[in-house]
């Protein structure tokens, strides 16, 4: 197949093995057995979520730094390996500790050591569509609960939830394992036939690393994309157990919910990373802050029976989050270089384990203080206001002209 064709059979591939990692968002299905089996309340089920979420955001930027020196093959199939490991330990007879170190340091760590591979490869194949091109890849992260939610809840339902750990295990290393084989980046200096790289964007490839750091515009989006997290990634730990305990939705409607809401993150991913590129990040910072403003004032009212509320502002949520893990990588290839992306990407996503922790922290230690989640959007309703003012102010290209005028 010519290579202008066959380069867009990676996404699909990129994609699932993607959608294999995003499992992690499934993981409200898993908080209701294991609290019962291990005894522990809300804060400490979100526990091995968030080390996980943490681990990832730390080993993906030191990965974007050996992707060229062990190639991508090798760094997918290891890192593959090691998250099905973390899968089938987590299955041992153990306490909170113990999952915590195999479902939030092992599984988290391969889960980072192979996200960004996919990334970084079809930016690589796509300098000219690399909004669309990543969005589109990252989906399968985003729409991976639509799938593996209710598929966990049914194997935890027929088998228990340790021995789902292990299916989902060894399930996710054969399949990454193969698609390793074929993930590989194109010859160096291709590029699609008749594309011609607009000047004036391509003037950013000069920053170095060191150089980026020196930029308003790095921080405006490391803060925001945080804030982006912090929301996002909360909404999803806390969405099953909110819809039972304030909506009063039973297991399985609840479970299900999580399924529909991954339908928005994944939407989110693909209508952000196009919009992101065809007008520009601020505005859909902008944009996606607003939704953001509007399912936490939503949340604020939400009770019992209000189950339109809580799917219309948990699908805003699920889609403003998707979002951002779009807006991010496409803002990082616009404004910076896009020869190293890999690494360039690598320190932007660090706001992604701030996110985490502080979002699923704080979700689960406002419903062990205050008994309900309902207090938790408070704190998104200001950040989502911050967030609206920092993108309009610090995401400019225009900031890093400074810089790229000192490095020519």
């Amino acid at each position: 197949m010519p290579v202008e064709k066959g380069r867009w059979l990676l996404i699909p591939l990129g994609a699932t093995v993607s959608l294999c990692l995003g499992t992690v968002y499934s993981w409200s299905i898993f908080r209701k057995p294991l609290e019962k089996l291990l005894n522990i309340n809300a804060t400490e089920s979100l526990l091995p979520f968030t080390v996980l979420l943490i681990v990832f955001a730390i080993l993906m930027p030191i990965t974007g730094f050996y992707i060229n020196r062990f190639g991508t093959r090798r760094i997918t199939a290891v890192g593959g390996v090691i998250m099905g490991l973390g899968y089938i330990l987590s299955s041992l007879n153990g306490n909170l500790q113990v999952l915590a170190l195999t479902y939030g340091v092992i599984a988290g760590a391969g889960v980072g050591i192979v996200y960004g591979v996919p990334l970084a490869v079809i930016a690589k194949w796509f300098p000219d569509k690399k909004g669309i091109a990543v969005g589109l890849t990252v989906i399968g992260f985003g729409l991976s609960p639509l799938i593996t939610a209710p598929l966990a809840k049914s194997l935890i339902d027929s088998y228990g939830v340790r021995q789902t750990f292990v299916i989902l295990g060894i399930a996710f290393t054969l399949i990454i394992l193969a698609i390793a084989t074929v993930l590989q980046p194109p010859p160096q200096d291709w590029k699609p036939a008749g594309w011609n790289p607009n000047v004036s964007v391509q003037g950013s490839t000069s920053l170095t690393n060191s150089e980026i750091l020196q930029t308003p515009a790095f921080y405006g989006l490391w803060i925001c994309y945080t804030i982006g997290t912090f929301s996002g990634l909360a909404a999803i730990g806390i969405s099953s157990p909110l819809a039972q305990e304030i909506i009063k939705l039973d297991a399985t409607t609840a479970a299900s919910t999580v399924s529909l809401f991954a339908v928005f993150n994944a939407l989110g991913r693909i209508f952000f990373g196009w919009f992101t590129d065809r007008f520009s990040p601020k505005l859909a910072a902008i944009v996606s802050f607003t939704l953001v403003l509007v399912a936490s004032l939503m949340m604020l009212k939400a009770g019992q029976g209000t189950v339109t509320t809580y799917l219309i502002a948990f699908s805003l949520f699920y889609f403003s989050f998707g979002g951002w893990l779009a807006i991010a990588p496409t803002t990082t290839l616009i404004l910076f270089s896009s020869a190293d992306y890999a690494k360039n990407y690598g320190l932007v996503f660090t706001a992604y384990g701030a996110g985490a922790l502080g979002g699923t922290l704080l979700a689960g230690r406002i419903r062990d203080i205050f008994g309900s989640y309902t207090v938790f959007f408070y704190p998104t309703t200001a950040l989502a206001i911050l967030g609206i003012v920092l993108s309009v102010f610090m995401l400019k290209r225009s900031f890093s002209s400074s810089v790229i005028s000192q490095a020519n």
